[in-house]
């Protein structure tokens, strides 16, 4: 399995006579933002090694705290998801697309479809998802997540140094 991996016309009045002009590009009203101490935390069995074989994932978000201008209750959200793949570490550097349901404080659900990316830049892990709320509350928004996290041992792993056997990153996510 292929792993882990978002604008109103403006009017103006001139001497009595109206003159429309195109609007700029506006960003998409925020449903839902999440921020730091937001957590994600991936763990691999067995460990990721630099050679390919067959692991479990089990991937568990705490976002939190959470505010939303159409859904004010919501304070936080949870997901898990348990993905089994033939891969290596290198995988983690590879795009991939990942479908997970959120639960929401207040036992409303979200699935959300992104595409991953991982990169690493120093000693520092980013991870950049992208994609859309595919059914369940916010259906038809965008999704942004993005996630840091050390990179050590993801890049000892690469270089055939390690293993990684789980991944802590903070992050924010975005719906909109």
């Amino acid at each position: 399995m292929r792993r882990l991996r978002s604008l109103t016309a403006l009017a103006l009045l001139a001497a009595g006579t109206a003159v429309a002009l195109p609007s700029p590009a506006q960003a998409a009203p925020l449903d839902m933002t999440c921020t730091p101490p937001s957590s994600n935390v991936s763990t691999y069995s067995p460990a990721l090694t630099s050679t390919p074989q067959t692991v479990t994932s089990t991937i568990t978000a705490l976002w939190g705290p959470c505010t939303s201008a159409s859904q004010p209750a919501i304070t936080s959200g949870y997901r898990s998801a348990t993905v089994p793949f033939t891969g290596s570490c290198l995988e983690l550097l590879q795009p991939a697309t990942l479908t997970t349901t959120i639960t929401w404080n207040t036992g409303q659900t979200s699935t959300v479809t992104t595409n991953y990316l991982g990169a690493i830049a120093g000693a520092v892990f980013t991870v950049t998802s992208t994609g859309t709320v595919t059914g369940g509350l916010f259906a038809g928004d965008s999704v942004v997540i993005n996630l840091t996290g050390p990179s050590a041992d993801i890049a000892l792993c690469t270089a055939g140094l390690g293993t990684v056997s789980s991944i802590y990153m903070l992050g924010t996510l975005v719906i909109s």
